[in-house]
């Protein structure tokens, strides 16, 4: 049961992500999450950094998409066009739906897909049941969703009683 809440990788944030280990890694796709991933809960002002990873992401040839919980279209619309990549909002992460719905916007498949968020319960979770490669990264901003909030004082049981009960996962061989 733990393992569908484990990450494959967790980074700082996502600009921390190495690219290089993604095209090593045979990444051709990514679906990222928006709030407090790309930008600040309830914003669309992408960072300098981030807009700069997102070049550095497209000079690799790697595809990426939005899939966002967010419901609002016009929000999710603002950044992913800024971007220049398409987008899913109203996702009810962690149902596969929306994650097949971004690999379809994005041609991949599920051994060649990554997914980049900043929650266990709705990206970490809704990847791996897919089987996808999961990146967890830190939350941008402490500003949250008052829903958001509750979930992550139940993430921090979860990784407690991960990191005491549950064994860690197996080596994979996408990880260098």
């Amino acid at each position: 049961m733990f393992d569908y809440f484990r990450p494959t990788l967790q980074a700082p944030s996502i600009d921390l992500i190495l690219v290089e280990q993604l095209v090593r890694d045979g990444i051709k796709g990514l679906i990222i999450d928006l709030d407090n991933t790309m930008t600040p809960w309830n914003d669309v002002e992408v960072g300098p950094k981030v807009r700069e990873w997102f070049i550095k992401v497209k000079a690799a040839g790697i595809s990426a998409c939005v899939v966002s919980n967010n419901k609002k279209r016009q929000r999710v619309a603002v950044v992913a066009e800024r971007l220049g990549i398409p987008f899913v909002f109203g996702a009810t992460k962690p149902r596969r739906k929306a994650f097949r719905a971004g690999l379809k916007m994005l041609g991949t498949g599920q051994n060649d897909t990554a997914v980049i968020g900043d929650q266990l319960f709705t990206d970490i979770l809704g990847g791996n049941r897919l089987g996808l490669y999961t990146i967890l990264v830190t939350p941008i901003n402490d500003r949250e969703f008052i829903g958001t909030r509750i979930m992550r004082r139940m993430e921090k049981v979860l990784v407690w009683l991960m990191k005491h009960f549950a064994p860690a996962k197996p080596y994979s061989p996408k990880i260098h």
